[in-house]
C-alpha cells in the first residue's frame, strides 16, 4: 500500500514542503530511503523500527521504500523521523485513518521508545503549512508554542507518537491545539532588561555617542585601556534602541529558529539580538556557511548588535569576510547544488585597546611598547574594514570622584525616547526609499541633497580636515553622523555645532593618532 504524509525541510531562513512516499511491497527486504537522504536521515530507519516495535506494532518484513520527494534536493537531520514511521505503520494497514494524514504537516524525531524530541526551524515550517492552507501541523511539544505564533494554523504539541497514532485512529481527538496572545506576550517583554545605562557612573561622552550610534544605526568602535568599561557600556546598546517591530521579530526569530539557537517553549523574540562572538571565531562560524548552510553570527545578530571585542585579536580574514554583508545587509552562501540568503541587517559595535600594553594616550599611565607597535597594532584592522565605522569613540577610565558619587543618571528609558524620536525622523524622510531606513545606510548621491551644509559648516570642516589631518574617508562618514545629530536635536538643518560634535568621532583618521 502506498501512503503519502507532509513534510518540510528548511532551506535557508524559509522552508519548502516534501512529501514522504512510503510503499509496502509483499516481496523484497530490507527498508531503504531514497531521495537525497544525508545519514541523519538515513539512520533514521534504526530509530522508526525501535520506535514501532517498542511501542507495540510490527515492522514490516517485506521491503518498505520510503521516497522524500522532490527527489533532487538533498534532505538532511532528524526531523523526518516521525512522517517516516507514521508512513510505515499506515502503509501496513496498523493505522487506517489515511485520509486524515494527508491533510497535516508532521515533523518531529524520534526516540529508541518513541518519545519525540525537539527540531530546528519549526516556525518556518508553521509559515510553509499555512500557504498550503493545511488543516494543522504537528510538532513537538518544544515546538509547539514557536509554531503557534502563525496565525489560522492549528498546531498540535506531541511529546509522544502514541500520541499522534491515537489523534488520527480516533477522528482527529485527543490532542488540544496551541493557543498564545503572541502580541500581548511580544509587547509587554519589549523593555524588560536586567541592565540599564542609570547604573553607569560618568562616561558622559560615550552614552552620548552610543546615542548617536543607535539614533541613527551607525557603526561604532570604542578605543580605550582595560577596566574603562568598554564592554559593560556595548552591552547596554540594546536597552536604548527602538523596540522590534512585529515583522522584524518574526524575521530575527526565524534565523534563531533555523539555527536551532531558541529557547525551549519560545515564542517570538521581543528584545534585539546582543551577539559577542569570542576572537577566536572562524570564518564560516561569523558569516555562516557549512556543508548544509547555516546561519552565521552576523545574521543571528539581524536587526540587532554584533558586538566584537577586542577587534585587533580576530583574524584579519575572519574581519574581512564581514566587508560585503555590512554593504548589502544580507549573506549569500552558494554550493553545488543550492545557494541561499541569510539576512544580516546589524550594527557593528567593537572595542579596542588603543596598543598592545593598553595604555596609549592613557591620562595617568605610561605605555611601555616599543616604536612603531601602536601603528602595527592599529594596523591589523584593515582601512576597507575601518571605512565602515563611523564614531571612533576614545573612552577613558572613569575617575574616583565619579565612581562614588550617588547622583542618579540618565535612564535607558529616556535616552531611548529620544532615540525613536529620531528614527521616526529618519523613517519619514526615507519613505520613498525602499531598504533605506537610518542615516548610516545613506548613498553618496543621497548624501549630498540630505546632507547640505552652509558656509560656515563648510569652512568649519575644510579646517577640521586640514588641522586634525583626517583622511578623505572621514568627510562623508561626518555628514552622516552631523545628520543624525540634527535630528536627535529636531534640526532641519545641520549647524555647525553638529558637524562640531560629528568631528570629534573620527580619531582613527587622523594620520597623526598613533604618533
Amino acid at each position: 500500500m502506498l501512503v503519502k504524509i507532509n513534510g518540510s525541510a528548511v532551506y535557508g531562513v524559509d522552508a519548502i514542503p516534501i512529501t514522504v512516499e512510503v510503499n509496502w511491497m509483499n516481496s523484497g527486504k530490507d527498508p531503504s530511503i531514497v531521495g537525497l537522504p544525508d545519514n541523519a536521515v538515513k539512520e533514521s530507519l534504526q530509530r522508526v523500527e525501535s520506535t514501532i516495535k517498542t511501542n507495540g506494532y510490527a515492522m514490516p518484513r517485506t521491503k518498505v521504500v520510503v521516497n522524500l520527494a522532490p527527489a533532487d534536493i538533498k534532505k538532511s537531520g532528524t526531523a523526518f523521523d516521525l512522517p517516516i514511521a507514521l508512513g510505515i505503520l499506515a502503509a501496513s494497514e496498523q493505522i487506517s485513518n489515511t485520509e486524515s494524514l494527508s491533510q497535516y504537516v508532521i515533523m518531529g524525531e524520534l526516540s529508541l521508545d518513541g518519545a519525540i524530541r525537539p527540531i530546528k526551524g519549526a516556525l518556518p515550517i508553521a509559515i510553509q503549512a499555512r500557504k498550503q492552507a493545511f488543516k494543522g501541523l504537528i510538532v513537538p511539544k518544544v515546538n509547539a508554542r514557536e509554531a503557534g505564533m502563525v496565525n489560522n494554523l492549528q498546531v498540535y504539541g506531541v511529546q509522544h507518537i502514541k500520541e499522534v497514532i491515537n489523534f488520527f485512529e480516533n477522528g482527529e481527538k485527543g490532542l488540544e491545539p496551541i493557543t498564545i496572545n503572541t502580541r500581548d506576550e511580544f509587547f509587554t517583554s519589549q523593555y524588560e532588561f536586567d541592565i540599564d545605562f542609570a547604573d553607569v557612573k560618568g562616561q558622559e561622552n560615550i552614552k552620548r555617542a552610543l546615542e548617536i550610534a543607535a539614533a541613527g544605526g551607525h557603526n561604532a568602535i570604542l578605543i580605550g585601556p582595560p577596566g574603562a568599561g568598554k564592554t559593560m557600556l556595548a552591552k547596554r546598546l540594546p536597552t536604548i534602541l527602538p523596540p522590534l517591530t512585529l515583522h522584524e521579530a518574526l524575521e530575527t526569530t526565524k534565523i534563531h529558529s533555523v539555527a536551532g539557537k531558541l529557547p525551549e517553549n519560545a515564542t517570538l523574540i521581543s528584545r534585539r539580538p546582543f551577539r559577542n562572538p569570542h576572537h577566536t571565531i572562524s570564518d564560516v562560524a561569523l558569516v555562516g556557511g557549512g556543508t548544509l548552510p547555516q546561519p552565521g553570527e552576523i545574521s543571528l545578530a539581524h536587526n540587532g548588535v554584533l558586538f566584537l571585542d577586542e577587534l585587533p585579536e580576530f583574524k584579519r580574514t575572519v574581519l574581512e569576510v564581514m566587508r560585503q554583508p555590512m554593504e548589502e545587509r544580507k549573506v549569500t552562501i552558494s554550493r553545488a547544488k543550492v545557494a541561499v540568503d541569510f539576512p544580516a541587517n546589524f550594527m557593528l559595535i567593537a572595542s579596542m585597546n588603543p596598543c598592545p600594553c593598553g595604555f596609549y594616550n592613557h591620562p595617568e599611565r605610561k605605555c611601555t611598547c616599543p616604536p612603531g607597535a601602536v601603528q602595527k597594532y592599529l594596523n591589523k584592522i584593515s582601512g576597507p574594514l575601518l571605512d565602515r565605522i563611523d564614531l571612533h569613540v576614545e573612552v577613558t577610565p572613569v575617575p574616583f570622584s565619579e565612581l562614588s558619587t550617588f547622583r542618579k543618571d540618565e535612564s535607558s528609558a529616556m535616552i531611548r525616547e529620544r532615540v525613536i524620536n529620531a528614527r521616526a525622523v529618519q523613517s519619514e524622510r526615507y519613505k520613498a526609499f525602499p531598504g533605506i531606513y537610518a542615516n548610516a545606510q545613506m548613498t553618496s548621491k543621497m548624501l549630498r541633497e540630505i546632507c547640505a551644509i552652509d558656509n560656515v559648516g563648510q569652512m568649519l570642516l575644510k579646517s577640521a580636515m586640514e588641522k586634525l589631518n583626517l583622511s578623505a574617508r572621514a568627510y562623508d562618514r561626518i555628514l552622516k553622523v552631523s545628520r543624525t545629530i540634527a535630528d536627535l536635536e529636531g534640526s532641519e538643518k545641520i549647524k555647525p555645532e553638529h558637524l562640531a560634535e560629528a568631528i570629534q568621532f573620527r580619531s582613527l583618521d587622523r594620520e597623526n593618532w598613533a604618533g
